[in-house]
């Protein structure tokens, strides 16, 4: 299930992306047409997949099923995300709500909706699916339990986004100025998410667990065993529940939270009444060991360097999407064809860059810290108890339990043959123990020396001077210096869509500020930026009327629009600021 967090944050990537154009490239009713035969055709091929599996089920190996069943939901929830990539982008679906209320001023909730819209796309493969998977994996819950079970797991790593946006939005509502200052910086942002990311994976648990409907433990002999064991480890907790996940007939435990009044110690129905009193204990030492070793605080820790290692990233997808859209061949292909297959050339190349990156940190950097977390969690059992052999039965009864093979590959954690072997040789030598504690302090000290050179790598090319010096040394050299060549690109734009308010606004500005005063045109980039900006009032289109305007002499209409710009500006308020006092000064203010 740990492979839905995947599926999720690639949906939130792959929406956060869409880049709003002008228009859709089809009508409403045709758009919405296709949009209803699109999701009929997934949820027949996904149907028509699992029935072709469901026949073979009395025919092939428990195990031979388990990787075919496994291996279908994997190719059908790619599938949905693929479908939700053309509803995003290729549809332009968020075009039509975006500047509907309250979506233009809360754009966060549209953001939900959207990607309540994918979780639907995958509810449709598991609710196909559990039919199957009741016959490989005989269980007592419904349908809709399974459903549910796989949507309420996942969904809580799409909260911390949800929040600290919803707050974003909410900041830039309120008529107060100075907050949207400082989230107009690049320091401020980054700053005021940490914070705010700070105080959400405190409190978040608290949220979660009530999401997934956990109740307290009873009081008894079970739960006074758990607590007579945290007490041992010096571990606190706000309390022990019974975590309902699939109906709390998996054989799982957990823990979450990072400060006592909001840790939770998570137990399933399954597993109290499978497990021997000592293989309890070992499990719950096993949790206690991810508490003990900060297991927890690492996780947030690498979604910080998951930001700092995009923003080094994003600094290399400019560079390669500026090598795409200024090659010749490129050229030639724009001059020729519309905006649309422009734009969804070079925002679909920035997709897929920004999707391979977070699949190869999450599998190779963040996947290979939980197997090793996982494993030193094992470990662990030995700071409580002289054996782990009750540990080692309990992954034996997992196995038995799930029906599924102890060697099955996993990217998040060691198989359970793996995890059985290890703690086999611990038995025999502890110091294998201290081995993978080794093993995971060198690791960590190799991976905070990487982070601090990419976080310094990357805040040169996106925040430091070195960011303008680069943009100038290869946008002004390639584009804004080249005012011929964006000339022919926007006018070949303008000739197919000459209301397009994006084409009238750069080539506004290129006649406008072009440092060659030959091809400078005045009075036809006011012209352009006037259509510009009664088709969409965005501060970027104003402040290209303004300096229209302050070309052509006229300063206080200038002063007007730059001033309507400022006030619609959500970010990069300073630049704003600094065209409104050049058109005073030019007034004589």
């Amino acid at each position: 299930m740990f492979a839905n967090f995947i599926y999720f944050i690639i949906a939130l990537l792959i929406y956060s992306t869409f880049l709003p154009t002008s228009k859709s490239t089809m009508a409403p009713g045709a758009t919405f047409l296709v949009f209803g035969l699109l999701i009929y055709i997934f949820g027949y091929l996904t149907w028509v997949q699992f029935k072709s599996l469901q026949r073979q089920v009395s025919r092939e190996s428990v195990p031979r099923l388990d990787h075919r069943f496994n291996t279908l939901v994997t190719r059908q929830s790619i599938m949905a995300i693929a479908l939700f990539a053309v509803n995003v982008h290729g549809l332009s679906l968020p075009l039509f709500f975006m500047k509907i209320p309250p979506f233009d001023s809360l754009p966060t909730l549209l953001a939900v909706i959207f990607l309540s819209l994918f979780i639907f796309y995958l509810a449709i493969v598991w609710a196909i699916a559990y039919g199957v998977y009741k016959q490989i994996y005989p269980s007592g819950f419904s349908r809709r339990s399974y459903v549910w079970s796989q949507i309420s797991f996942s969904i809580p790593v799409l909260l911390p986004w949800v929040v600290i946006s919803g707050i974003y939005d909410l900041i830039n509502a309120l008529p107060f100025s100075g907050p949207k200052r400082i989230l107009s910086t690049p320091e401020g942002q980054v700053v005021s998410f940490i914070l705010f990311l700070a105080i959400l994976v405190i409190v978040v648990p608290a949220m979660i667990q009530r999401f997934w409907g956990c109740k307290p433990l009873e009081d008894g002999i079970l739960r006074k065993r758990i607590e007579n064991l945290c007490q041992k480890a010096g571990v606190q907790y706000a309390n022990i529940l019974y975590w309902p996940i699939f109906g709390g007939r998996m054989i799982t435990a957990g823990v979450m939270g990072l400060v006592r009044k909001f840790r939770y110690i998570l137990v399933t129905n399954a597993l109290i009444q499978a497990l021997e009193p000592e293989e309890l204990d070992a499990v719950i030492a096993h949790e206690i060991g991810h508490v003990k070793k900060k297991h927890l605080l690492f996780y947030v820790f690498f979604f910080i360097g998951f930001i700092v290692f995009m923003l080094l990233a994003n600094s290399f997808f400019s560079i390669i999407n500026f090598l795409i859209v200024y090659s010749k061949p490129f050229y030639h292909f724009i001059t020729s064809s519309s905006h649309y297959w422009t734009y969804m050339i070079t925002n679909l190349t920035y997709l897929i860059l920004m999707i391979f990156t977070f699949l190869v940190y999450f599998r190779f950097v963040f996947g290979f810290f939980m197997r090793n977390f996982e494993r030193q969690a094992d470990c662990y059992v030995y700071s409580l108890f002289d054996t782990a052999q009750p540990l080692i039965s309990t992954l034996e009864k997992i196995a038995v339990h799930s029906g599924q093979s102890s060697d099955r590959p996993n990217w998040h954690h060691y198989s359970i043959k793996e995890r059985i072997d290890y703690l086999t040789k611990c038995e025999s030598d502890r110091r294998w123990v201290t081995t993978q504690d080794r093993k995971i302090r060198k690791s960590i000290i190799i991976y905070i020396l990487s982070i601090l050179t990419v976080g310094s790598i990357g805040y040169g090319f996106n925040i430091s001077e070195s960011t303008e010096r680069i943009t100038n040394q290869y946008l002004e050299k390639r584009l804004l210096a080249d005012c011929k060549l964006s000339i022919d690109i926007y006018e070949k734009f303008l000739s197919a869509e000459p209301e397009n308010p994006t084409a009238l606004n750069n080539l506004a500005w290129v006649y406008a500020t072009c440092e060659d005063t030959r091809l400078q045109n005045p009075q036809r980039a006011l012209n352009l930026a006037r259509k510009a900006a009664l088709i969409i009032e965005e501060p970027h289109i104003l402040d290209t009327l303004a300096e229209s305007y302050y070309i052509n002499g006229y300063h206080e209409e200038a002063i007007t629009a730059a001033t309507r710009a400022l006030s619609l500006a959500r970010d990069n308020l300073s630049y704003y600021e600094e065209q409104l006092a050049k058109f005073k000064v030019a007034a004589g203010y």
